[in-house]
């Protein structure tokens, strides 16, 4: 599966907001977005004009890059979003929310959803009891993940799981730390995305 492989930092301050795509790192003063408020290149101190268009592709490549996935996935969400009964823009959302590699990030055994990608291409869960190494699974309600034994003491995942009450976990998940365990409970709904979305914007953008 073809993936991002640039720098990270580029693409937050590319779309002007904390994706929060290194970890930690992101939480702290060097963060790049902190220390260089402007868009990368030449012209990136500027003051470009932007269109509706522009808009609209701003958000949806945020998005996009926020779960990391690519052009060609991230438009096939869209699709089964809209063949879905309910309000397109939040299915898209529910979708991309329950991508396992999201879910494993969510739940604190990662610091970032690239990590969390990794740690399941490296076959380090379980998906109800099952081998599962695919990061971009459809959890539904019900669905238990649990951390392999052999993988319990690697130092990023017990630092990340430290660390996870700053982020906090969503509702429509539940941590049992001691067991390195995670439940979906129910599927999630909009309130539960705090990140700053418009969804709507992609919406129009791919109604064109």
């Amino acid at each position: 599966m073809a993936r991002y492989t640039g720098p990270s930092c580029r693409l937050c301050r590319r779309e002007n907001i904390e994706l929060f795509l290194k970890g930690e790192r992101c939480y702290t003063d060097k963060c790049a977005i902190k220390r260089r408020n402007y868009p990368p290149g030449q012209h990136g101190q500027g003051r470009p004009k932007v269109s509706n268009y522009g808009i609209q592709l701003r958000e949806k490549q945020k998005v996009r890059r926020i779960y990391g996935v690519l052009e060609k996935q991230f438009r096939g969400y869209f699709e089964e979003a809209d063949r879905k009964k309910g309000v397109t823009g939040e299915n898209l959302l529910s979708l991309l929310e329950r991508r396992f590699d999201n879910v494993v990030y969510r739940l604190g055994f990662a610091s970032s959803r690239t990590e969390a990608r990794i740690l399941v291409r490296h076959n380090h869960f379980t998906l109800n009891g099952r081998k599962a190494n695919i990061p971009s699974i459809q959890l539904k309600a019900g669905d238990v993940i649990e951390l392999k034994e052999k993988s319990r003491k690697i130092a990023c995942i017990s630092e990340s799981l430290d660390a996870v009450v700053r982020r906090g976990i969503p509702q429509w998940l539940e941590l049992d730390k001691d067991n390195f365990k995670g439940v979906v409970k129910l599927l999630p709904s909009r309130e539960d995305i705090a990140m700053p979305i418009q969804e709507q914007l992609i919406v129009e953008l791919y109604s064109k």
